[in-house]
């Protein structure tokens, strides 16, 4: 079922519907043998950002549990992250040189790539350890399904979501405002996080309005894309840093760090005007506009449920 919340369910329904469908599909991933390992990683970790995004909609109302449940699938996704990690390295090199590259600027950057590539491969040859890791990766699941069924909200209706999205608005709004009184990657990264988590709400809630909800929803989706390559550039950035020798030499990577930055500026230029538009209202605003449509939503089906039992009148 779509990750979405339904006019039916009240908020503590919903939440627990949703997560046992997140894991259930990453259940299923590991299961499935049609696909590679590796994307199987893909998989299983946006699965865990999806209840990590559902369950900080509701962050206020879940009280301890909350801590428990957060850490448990970060640490889950986290434990795999390192084979998406190779893959991603190559890709934002891929996307640079699409952008600014050349043949002669192929050539000269290819010692880049080569080692790039010669790391991506040692994680790919390491068939055994990453199907451990699964394995484990599986357990967890299992074991996070048990807790679901022992969530409880304190509140009902849109009182049980207010405060989570809310926060999540707002901590999306003042990360921006950080990012740029101080542009470093660290601060940019996370208004990246937050406009996440922003856009998963925004997926939770997109029935209660869908034309206004879907617009904002693929807004809020492009920003964190922007932020997202941000994000790639400044790994590849350190990596190539860490150590020029691996990778040709300071002055290759000087080149290629050049361009990393200059697509950065591109990258958070655009960020800049998009998030002045998803972020131009107060949260308190914005939060009371999203419960007006709630409610509207919510009366809305009450009355077709009513109409749909209602005898049909006979003419005489």
């Amino acid at each position: 079922m779509a990750y979405r919340m339904k006019s039916k369910e009240n908020p503590q329904k919903a939440v627990q519907r949703i997560a046992r469908e997140q894991i259930d599909r990453a259940i299923d991933d590991i299961r499935d043998e049609q696909i590679d390992d590796h994307q199987t990683v893909h998989e299983v970790r946006k699965r865990c950002k999806k209840i990590r995004g559902l369950i900080r909609l509701v962050r206020p109302q879940l009280g301890d549990a909350y801590d428990l449940e957060n850490a448990w699938y970060r640490d889950s996704a986290r434990s795999l992250s390192y084979v998406r990690d190779a893959q991603s390295l190559i890709e934002t090199y891929d996307e640079v040189m699409a952008r600014f590259g050349s043949q002669a600027r192929r050539r000269t950057f290819a010692s880049i790539r080569r080692q790039l590539t010669l790391r991506r491969k040692k994680v790919t040859e390491d068939e055994v350890g990453l199907r451990e890791r699964l394995e484990a990766f599986l357990e967890r699941m299992y074991e996070g399904r048990e807790r679901v069924s022992a969530w409880r909200l304190r509140e009902k209706g849109f009182d049980a979501i207010e405060d989570g999205l809310t926060k999540t608005y707002r901590r999306g709004r003042d990360a921006m405002e950080a990012a740029y009184e101080d542009p470093t990657s660290e601060r940019f990264h996370e208004w990246r996080k937050r406009a996440k988590y922003h856009w998963y709400h925004l997926r939770l809630l997109e029935s209660v309005w869908k034309g206004s909800m879907a617009a904002r929803r693929d807004e809020a989706d492009q920003l964190a894309d922007y932020l997202g390559d941000d994000h790639d550039l400044a790994i590849l950035r350190d990596t190539l840093a860490e150590n020029p020798a691996d990778f040709g030499g300071e002055e290759t990577v000087q080149s290629m760090i050049g361009l990393a930055n200059q697509r950065q500026v591109e990258l958070r230029l655009k960020a800049r005007w998009l998030g002045a538009r998803l972020y131009t209202e107060k949260p308190k605003n914005f939060a009371n506009r999203i419960a007006a449509y709630w409610g509207a939503w919510r009366s809305e089906k009450r009355t077709d449920a009513r109409s749909a039992h209602q005898p049909e009148l006979v003419s005489p």
